[in-house]
């Protein structure tokens, strides 16, 4: 079985994520995204979530999504997260929103989140470093850069 170069969460639409038109309100989007990144870190970074317990933050700076076609109620989605940038203190994730049926997949939407790590107290808030468990366990889901731009392999290589 090969290793696929993204993680992916499965989600089905409920009513409740739909608005009176009948379609998906696009503020869940975001939580999906939002949701993909918990679950990543429950299932490849456990040692991440003692450190949030802890004193490290996870700060959301900015989030994103371009909607490609409509969703409703009972739609199954495969939310697929690439790891984009990586830098000392930064990590930036694609997402594919994905609606399968059956062996069909249709690209539905596309969205981007990039996140902070910060460490200390709320009045003293200060950037931290990404965590070391967390930078391996991103490893896989690295995308392609092109040689121009080596920014993400170079930085989880060398962990700066």
């Amino acid at each position: 079985m090969t290793k696929r170069p993204y993680y992916e969460y499965r989600h089905l639409v409920g009513f409740e994520e739909t608005n009176l038109v009948g379609n998906v309100y696009y503020v869940n989007y975001l939580r999906w995204q939002g949701r993909c990144r918990e679950m990543f870190l429950l299932e490849h970074a456990p040692g991440v979530i003692d450190e949030i317990r802890a004193d490290l933050k996870l700060f959301t700076l900015k989030c994103e999504c371009e909607f490609l076609a409509e969703i409703t109620a009972f739609d199954e989605l495969s939310i697929r997260m690439r790891l984009v940038d990586l830098t000392q203190t930064q990590v930036e994730f694609a997402f594919d929103y994905v609606r399968v049926r059956g062996d069909a997949e249709d690209l539905v939407a596309r969205g981007r989140q990039r996140v902070a790590c910060m460490r200390g107290p709320n009045a003293d808030t200060r950037p931290a470093k990404v965590p070391a468990s967390l930078r391996k366990a991103l490893e896989p889901y690295a995308t392609t850069v092109p040689a121009t731009q080596p920014r993400v392999l170079a930085h989880i290589v060398n962990g700066d």
